[in-house]
């Protein structure tokens, strides 16, 4: 399938995240992600916007009755920026991995500016 949008990693968040999962979960993780990167619309059931934030969106996984989450956002456009996850507990998104989330999208525009100034 042909890519509509990119998806990359800020940092080593993600990646530090996902090594500490089971394989069977980190594959479920890759399928949505090319699910992301794939489809023009992309479903609820694997993306969705947390309300009440800057434009942050949760990727969401399923595998049996436990869910995961990535928190991720858009970038001019095509860009998703994948950040912290984390293995959900609650019917509630913790609110401090929402702030965690919140401000880590805050430093990859920080730095992006700073880039964009030199």
């Amino acid at each position: 399938m042909e890519k509509v949008r990119e998806v990359i990693a800020y940092r080593n968040y993600f990646e530090d995240f996902l090594k500490k999962q089971p394989i069977k979960i980190q594959d479920k993780i890759y399928k949505v992600i090319e699910i992301i990167e794939t489809y023009e619309r992309i479903p609820t059931q694997y993306l969705k916007y947390i309300s009440g934030t800057p434009g942050l969106f949760e990727v969401r996984i399923k595998l049996g009755s436990n869910i995961w989450r990535v928190f991720c956002f858009f970038d001019e456009g095509k860009l998703v920026i994948l950040l912290n996850g984390f293995q959900k507990k609650t019917q509630k998104t913790p609110k401090k991995e929402i702030e965690k989330a919140t401000r880590l999208m805050s430093e990859y525009f920080d730095e992006k500016q700073k880039e964009d100034t030199k």
